[in-house]
């Protein structure tokens, strides 16, 4: 895997994510917050958590490893959440930038959120990354459905193959 295909990736997911905070823009506060008996009990907190996750990532490659996830606090609400992720990505882009050509295969050494030592490479924490946002993304789907609400933009990585042409 080269760096190419992660940022390729890393596009997908973002594009993603933005499909699925504009249906949960139509969402009214009750309706984002409501407990929907999910993994995550609202679309907030699933949205919370996919954050969340990228954070701790992000977080082992500046060389920290978190024992939690970030406080909700400032994540409370759709905007609060946008701004912040917004600014993750940023990170998250420039420190995949900072890699150079061969970063892809280089490893991190970590801690687990449980504290077990681990390591893994970029490419492998990108694409769990990735792939972790979808199964959310899924779960997001349903709950929007449950909610009465249209559910995102179609979501499918070769819709955002087509799309980028």
């Amino acid at each position: 895997m080269t760096m190419a295909d992660l940022f390729g990736l890393l596009d997908y997911h973002y594009w993603a994510r933005d499909r699925m905070m504009a249906a949960a823009a139509t969402l009214s506060p009750e309706q984002f917050s409501r407990d929907m008996g999910s993994s995550f009990r609202s679309v907030r907190d699933t949205l919370v958590h996919i954050y969340g996750a990228e954070w701790v990532w992000h977080a082992r490659w500046r060389g920290a490893s978190p024992s939690a996830f970030p406080a909700a606090g400032p994540l409370a609400d759709l905007p609060g959440l946008r701004t912040a992720w917004m600014a993750l990505e940023f990170q998250v882009r420039e420190a995949l930038h900072g890699l150079g050509a061969d970063g892809a295969a280089r490893a991190v050494d970590y801690l687990s959120l449980g504290g077990t030592p681990a390591r893994s490479t970029y490419a492998e924490m990108v694409q769990h990354l990735v792939n972790h946002g979808s199964y959310h993304r899924g779960q997001l789907t349903t709950m929007l459905r449950q909610l009465g609400a249209s559910p995102a933009d179609g979501m499918d990585m070769i819709l955002f193959f087509r799309e980028r042409g």
